[in-house]
């Protein structure tokens, strides 16, 4: 992706700020690296309240609001991996199908809050199915056994065809996640850069509500739907 500069009117590109070389080659801390940070440092936060809150709480009493909000998201994912994944398998997947939930989910809408989402960077989405492609296979070969690749070659004729859906895998649902996202931050941009900056105050709010929210929290149900699928598949022992 190009670098756009800070300067321009209209800018949904990705802005970088410092440049630095690695082994020779010449990188840049972008904005979506800030954004990142931001949505990281926020679940980092809201976890340490959130650890805090339900160490100090008391058990004879009746739990506020906070508690309440914490219990019913803990409730919440795990009904969600334990539907999809069953009990016997679920239970260890919770917490990370919980925190790829909000990750996700937090970097979807970070547009709300003036942030560039990281989620429109295809780096981010790359580097969010890798994790899921490492985790099928690593299953894969843990319940599968050998099996897990001899598979890929039944029928002999279709194995080409069964290893290029194995490779998609990562790139269909990274670029699913990718232009959702993106496809939302060039509209608002194109949006913002256009009109009056009157109207912008006011009529780009509706369109916020669909893109950032609704189809932010549709992106991010079906990524993670996407993930217990095919980790779940894994789960047939040979």
């Amino acid at each position: 992706m190009g670098i756009l500069h800070a300067s321009e009117e209209v800018d949904f590109g990705i802005t970088g700020y410092q440049k630095y070389t690695l082994f020779g080659q010449e990188l840049y801390f972008t904005t979506t690296h800030i954004s990142i940070i931001i949505v990281a440092l926020t679940l980092i936060i809201f976890a340490l309240i959130a650890n805090r809150a339900i160490k100090r709480a008391d058990p004879d009493k009746v739990p506020g609001a906070f508690l309440n909000i914490v219990e019913y998201m803990v409730q919440a994912f795990d009904n969600l991996t334990l539907s999809n994944m069953g009990t016997k398998h679920g239970p260890k997947f919770c917490n990370y199908i919980g925190t790829l939930f909000l990750f996700i989910l937090l970097s979807n809408i970070s547009g709300l809050f003036g942030l560039r989402p990281p989620t429109a960077d295809y780096g981010t989405t790359l580097a969010l199915a890798l994790m899921t492609f490492v985790i099928i296979h690593y299953n894969g070969f843990k319940y599968q056994k050998a099996s897990h690749i001899t598979d890929l070659f039944k029928p002999l004729l279709l194995s080409p065809i069964n290893i290029i859906g194995e490779i998609a895998t990562p790139l269909s649902m990274s670029l699913r996640l990718f232009g959702n996202v993106l496809s939302g931050t060039v509209m608002m941009g194109l949006i913002y850069g256009l009109l009056p900056k009157l109207l912008t105050l006011v009529w780009p709010g509706v369109l916020h509500v669909y893109f950032d929210v609704f189809s932010g929290a549709i992106q991010t149900y079906v990524f993670c739907m996407l993930t217990m699928v095919f980790v779940s598949s894994t789960f047939d022992e040979a």
